[in-house]
């Protein structure tokens, strides 16, 4: 994918502080990336400095080639969603809509014709006469979204948007915003903690942990193959295995596990033997059963099973190690206390490197 942004090591301290430690990486044209982590972690900083909002302490910015670092917010053509909305409440949805298009000096017949198509992208140009304070959470979100669109710019940054929002709304705010990028050929950075929220929306995550990118994947190369301890454990939920690895060839690597278990796990790393690796297992991959049917199996017994409608989650302990596993619920329930087996493929695991 041609590159369309590009954060050439850039780096940002406040003090003897540094909140974004040399990164560099590339966002393609038209690409939806989430920048994903916990609080510290550097993601609404990075967002920032792309506004123009901050300036990095050294490093540079480029969007479509042209370095951007020392540009204004207002000459960076970016459209900015905050998570607080940012509507002015005496300007009506309409003069909201209006207001980067008035700052730019574009004249009223063509304001109004963009301020038309701006909120019948979100659906809400029979309401460009309210006030901001009539509207719901989730108005005022689309709204918001629609200023940022309206001046046609060349990306769109948006800073934890729908964390003010319900979950059925949250959720509803997502198909349409993932609806307007595509429809759009929107560049979109999307900031969020939110691991199901990006995994939903974007192209490729970036995982951020204090200040660095622990890995930019696809959501599914971040689910399925998390390279690192943070990102195994931060997206999604796994059950983690320490191990060292016994040989490794032909992409399939043997670890010797603390618990005294040999396991196969398929993986595109070249391993030395014996170093220490963390085995990485989905809940949803574990399988319990009567025996050991499947390649890797570990004897478990039953601590507690709890229904979540859709599936169960046994809680296991397997010498003094708990796991956990989903199970379908009309699958036959072992009692609690009894032994089983969990098993798991060599497809079904991923080695972290801790």
């Amino acid at each position: 994918m041609e590159s369309f942004i590009h954060f050439d090591a850039v780096s940002k301290s406040f003090g003897t502080m540094k909140v974004v430690d040399n990164l560099d990486f590339h966002v393609g044209r038209g690409e939806f990336v989430s920048l994903l982590g916990p609080s510290g972690s550097g993601k609404t900083t990075l967002l920032m400095m792309l506004a123009g909002f901050e300036a990095p302490s050294s490093g540079a910015l480029k969007v479509d080639g042209v370095r951007v670092e020392n540009l204004p917010p207002h000459k960076r053509n970016m459209g900015v969603v905050f998570q607080n909305y940012a509507l002015f409440p005496h300007m009506t949805i309409a003069e909201n809509v209006a207001f980067p298009l008035k700052m730019r000096g574009v004249g009223r017949a063509e304001r109004d014709s963009r301020v038309s198509r701006a909120l019948d992208l979100v659906r809400l140009g029979h309401l460009k006469e309210r006030k901001p304070s009539q509207l719901s959470g989730g108005q005022q979100q689309r709204i918001a979204l629609s200023r940022a669109l309206v001046y046609e710019p060349k990306v769109v940054l948006m800073d934890e948007p729908l964390s003010a929002l319900d979950k059925q709304l949250r959720e509803h705010m997502q198909l349409e915003i993932r609806e307007l990028h595509r429809n759009l050929g929107l560049t979109v950075i999307f900031v969020t903690h939110d691991q199901g929220e990006a995994l939903t929306m974007s192209d490729r995550v970036a995982v951020l942990n204090l200040g660095k990118i622990e890995q930019l994947d696809t959501p599914s190369g971040l689910y399925d193959r998390p390279r690192t301890r943070f990102v195994a454990e931060f997206i999604g939920e796994t059950n983690l295995l320490e191990g060292r690895v016994k040989s490794c060839a032909d992409g399939l690597a043997t670890v010797e596990l603390a618990l005294g278990r040999t396991v196969a796990c398929r993986t595109d790393l070249a391993l030395q033997a014996d170093l220490p690796v963390l085995v990485s297992i989905r809940p949803e991959r574990l399988h319990v059963g009567d025996g050991e049917t499947q390649p890797n199996s570990l004897p478990v017994s039953i601590e507690d099973d709890v229904y979540h409608g859709d599936h169960v989650r046994l809680h296991l302990a397997c010498s003094g190690k708990r796991l956990v596993a989903k199970a379908d619920r009309r699958e036959s329930l072992r009692a609690v206390g009894s032994e089983a087996f969990a098993g798991f493929g060599v497809d079904d695991c991923t080695l972290v490197l801790p």
